[in-house]
């Protein structure tokens, strides 16, 4: 048998995914640390431990690292295999918001494939790297960060710099604002920088994917500003290295990304 496999070399982390057909049989994720050819070797080392020695697989990478996996046959951008991950979680149609962890993409699927994207790639602002330095700052995790943040008040954090949204945390810790009003201000500054980027589409749904997809109360604020609910799943951190999988050339690759192709297996 030969499975097809999905490398996706994040700025952040190192993500693997493993399809048995069409199905999703192993995931892998880990912290890309600082050579992404050291995050493929990893990926090799655990993918052959599972059960899936290269022998048996072929394998298409994407991310930011994509270059860095030398067992890759092809790599694919980013864009195309988060919209072809997406389409076969969620099925074919919507808006794919990608926030990762240097960049923030919003893909705009149609009929399972991509249509258009926006991209902020300038700043880290509004990305997973914004919440991870914010949160550093103020001495809690990611998920106490989002925990405080259910508790917290209104209090704004307008800088669209990450250095100069530091340094307002870093004056409201000064004058005593309760951390969880601190930490409501982060993620809904994270919300409101994500809303622009994102394309209205009457009656569209929208999709998370990436590694913020099991932060339960950043989704709730994402689909506030956006005005619709925001869907996504634990599968959907794996979006890019599942449609990095999908992309692995196939006799029935003439059918990848066809609306009635794609099937969903996100409830």
């Amino acid at each position: 048998m030969t499975y097809r496999v999905g490398v996706d070399i994040g700025s952040t982390a190192a993500k693997a995914a493993v399809l048995d057909g069409d199905a999703v049989a192993f995931t892998l994720c880990e912290p890309t640390g600082y050579s992404g050819v050291e995050a493929a070797g990893r990926i090799e080392a655990a993918l052959e431990a599972a059960g899936f020695p290269l022998s048996a697989c072929r394998v298409v990478a994407t991310g930011y690292g994509r270059v860095s996996v030398p067992y890759a046959e092809k790599t694919v951008t980013e864009i195309t295999c988060h919209g072809r991950g997406a389409a076969h979680l969620f099925g074919g149609s919507g808006v794919v918001v990608d926030i990762g962890g240097q960049d923030t993409k919003a893909i705009v699927l149609e009929g399972g494939r991509v249509a258009k994207f926006n991209m902020n790639d300038k700043c880290s602002a509004g990305t997973g790297k914004f919440l991870e330095i914010m949160a550093n700052r103020m001495g809690v995790t990611l998920s106490e960060l989002e925990r405080l943040a259910r508790d917290g008040n209104p209090t704004q954090i307008s800088s669209m710099c990450t250095v100069f949204a530091e340094s307002e945390v870093i004056s409201l810790v000064g004058a005593g604002t309760p951390r969880e009003d601190i930490a409501w201000g982060v993620i809904e500054s994270v919300a409101a920088k994500v809303r622009p980027l994102v394309p209205q589409v009457q009656g569209a749904r929208y999709f998370l994917t990436g590694g913020l997809c099991e932060c339960g109360y950043l989704v709730e604020r994402l689909g506030a500003a956006l005005g619709a609910p925001v869907e996504t799943c634990p599968q959907a951190r794996f979006a890019g290295a599942i449609g990095a999988a999908l992309s692995v050339p196939t006799v029935a690759d003439a059918t990848i990304g066809r609306a009635d192709a794609a099937v969903p297996t996100c409830t």
